[in-house]
């Protein structure tokens, strides 16, 4: 059984515990390089970088990042997590990830969403009424721009009407698309329907609750005739890893916190962080991976093996964290857990 570890991360610049400052967005950025960098010598599979437009993460333009990443690395692939469709034109995804591809053949991806947050909508002139229509419709103007180098496309209510138009350049293959959920029946029913990839957002309650939607999408895909072994099914966890596994619990607690009663202040459906919910929350059951090599690794197997995964991305850190110390937990994710999640793997 072949699993695929990677890294996910959105570049985050939250205040420091020991200083109170945030990092600028532009040494994020250089940090964020360095990080792919060193998982791409590690042999970790795959690094992900999602797409936020707020002061506190510095990636707005996933694209390039991946871009520089790619002409920087060797082996590893590279993905957006997630490229937010709505707010952005299909055909120039496409020809932003097909130049990358020429960098990088075989090592791109697009992990399309609709977005966690909101406010690009307002930024790029978008209706947040329109949130699933503009998704669906600019999903399927990409998909078919992936298949097609000339692109035939009629006016829809969000996409200009094409006419015998190329798109270029062109990626030698179709490039690897996968839909990203943060848990939602519909998009699982939907990803299932159209043979494509998912990738869910685990990062609260309990891994365990994402069974039904992966059994779903399981059994949509066969009910449609989709070849589900080209449809891998990922998740994607915060975490964090020290050497000293009470270090590791005590020092995530506070960029943890910090990031959720920021958000918990926007939306009303999220609460603030408690020191007793931190502690469910990175339980064995609980979808936040924090912990040493063993523990950490032990998990994962146990989540793999619960929901039936193929993929997994190790969000490394949720909020920001000295950049010393996250190439550390990447060193310990590359040497000592993937090593032993694999291992575990290889024969079943």
């Amino acid at each position: 059984m072949k699993i695929e570890l990677g890294i996910s991360t959105f570049g985050e610049t939250t205040p420091l515990e020991k200083t109170g400052q945030a990092i600028s967005h532009d040494e994020r950025i250089r940090d964020l390089l360095e990080e792919v960098e060193l998982a791409d010598k590690l042999g970790i599979d795959a690094f992900a970088v999602g797409e936020h437009h707020r002061k506190d993460f510095a990636v707005s333009a996933p694209e390039i990042i991946l871009a520089m990443a790619a002409a920087r690395t060797k082996q590893i692939h590279l993905s957006s997590a997630t490229t937010n469709l709505p707010t952005i034109d299909p055909i120039r995804v496409y020809e932003q990830y097909a130049s990358i591809d020429a960098v990088a053949p075989g090592r791109i991806e697009i992990m399309a969403g609709r977005g966690s947050f909101t406010e690009a909508f307002e930024l790029f002139g978008y209706d947040l009424a329109d949130y699933d229509d503009l998704f669906k419709e600019k999903l399927d103007m990409l998909l078919k721009i992936n298949e097609n180098e000339i692109l035939d496309w009629p006016k829809g209510k969000f996409t200009p009407k094409i006419d015998h138009k190329g798109i270029y350049p062109r990626s030698k293959r179709p490039l690897p698309i996968a839909l990203a959920t943060g848990g939602s029946i519909d998009s699982t029913i939907r990803a299932a329907e159209m043979g494509l990839p998912i990738v869910y957002a685990t990062i609260g309650g309990k891994f365990k609750d994402f069974q039904p939607l992966t059994k779903l999408y399981r059994a949509v895909a066969e009910k449609t005739g989709k070849d589900l072994t080209k449809m891998p099914i990922a998740a994607h966890s915060w975490s964090w890893l020290a050497h000293d596994r009470e270090k590791a619990i005590k020092d995530y607690f506070y960029p943890t916190k910090f990031l959720i009663d920021t958000i918990s202040q926007e939306r009303p459906h999220w609460t603030g962080l408690s020191y007793e919910k931190y502690l469910e929350s990175i339980n064995y059951e609980g979808a936040i991976f924090v912990g040493d090599a063993n523990m950490v690794a032990n998990k994962i197997i146990k989540m793999i093996e619960t929901l039936g995964l193929t993929r997994f991305y190790l969000h490394l850190p949720v909020a920001s964290m000295p950049h010393e110390d996250v190439m550390q937990a990447i060193e310990i994710y590359g040497k000592e857990v993937i090593p032993k999640v694999k291992q575990y793997f290889a024969d079943k």
